[in-house]
């Protein structure tokens, strides 16, 4: 993976750092697991708008992607590594001896023709699925799941992976990408290897307009709000806006709002670093 500065020939480019898109080998999806996906522009069903600076952006269709790999026992080769515009990662095309094809996230150095497969009893190399007791301690892994054939939701963005620290019982010790150690059942599903694109971070739009292809509209600064829009606004002249906080009043740059009665909250060793 790479990523490329483009020359200044516009003022759109004068800073633009694009992808260099070298692990992608086809441009064309599969059109078996391509499904509609609709814009709410951050309305919900009444028509109201309940989230703010969304709208407009490329039309887009939702890749299929499998999260839960429970088609265990099957091999499957590696037919292509794709870009998706839903997400920062790469995913992959998968084709299994049955004949049925499959989306998955593609893991940094998985390549076309490579063989891979889930469920137990399987050699933990990279983008192979198994039971997290199964792994050795130490190893990179990705795509992890919180309860048993929930499907993977931890460690899915571009570069992102976490590390297998220890095994005690039915619950194994697990560093995730923001630095939070926490324990997870030995029984949930992972994949070895790190997510590809690690090279997304580099990355710089160059512009405000790509910004509006992405959905995104434009945000006004608190500080230049009047008091009733913002806790931030008012004040004479170029006020610095007070202390940090959201429009309604929850301050922000390392409050923690996680709720201390969460039952889940057991299951965190160490909480991630502010």
């Amino acid at each position: 993976m790479s990523v490329r500065k483009l020359k200044p020939i516009t003022p759109g480019q004068r800073f633009r750092v694009v992808n260099g898109f070298d692990a992608i080998t086809t441009d064309k999806p599969e059109k078996s697991l391509l499904a509609p996906l609709k814009k709410s522009g951050g309305r919900n069903s009444q028509g109201k708008m309940t989230i703010r600076h969304r709208g407009g952006g490329h039309k887009r269709r939702y890749r299929v992607i499998d999260f839960k790999r429970d088609k265990q026992g099957v091999a499957a080769t590696v037919e292509s590594i794709q870009y998706d515009p839903n997400r920062t990662a790469f995913i992959a095309l998968l084709k299994y001896a049955d004949g049925e094809k499959r989306y998955v996230i593609a893991q940094n150095g998985l390549e076309v023709g490579q063989e891979v497969s889930s469920g137990s009893n399987v050699a933990p190399e990279i983008g192979n699925a198994l039971p997290i007791s199964e792994i050795p301690l130490g190893t990179i892994i990705s795509c992890i799941e919180l309860r048993p054939g929930q499907g993977a939701v931890m460690a899915r963005s571009a570069g992102t992976f976490a590390q297998l620290m220890a095994k005690d019982g039915k619950f194994v010790t697990v560093k995730m990408p923001s630095g939070e150690t926490r324990l997870i059942l030995s029984t949930c599903m992972a994949t070895i290897g790190a997510i590809s694109n690690s090279d997304h971070q580099l990355l710089v739009s160059g512009k405000a307009g790509r910004s509006r292809w992405l959905g995104r509209r434009p945000r006004t600064r608190p500080v230049a709000m009047n008091p009733v829009d913002h806790p931030m606004g008012g004040g004479e002249g170029r006020a610095s806006g007070g202390h940090p906080r959201s429009r309604n009043g929850i301050p922000a740059k390392g409050y923690r709002t996680r709720t201390r009665t969460k039952k889940t909250n057991k299951y965190i060793l160490e909480r991630r670093k502010k």
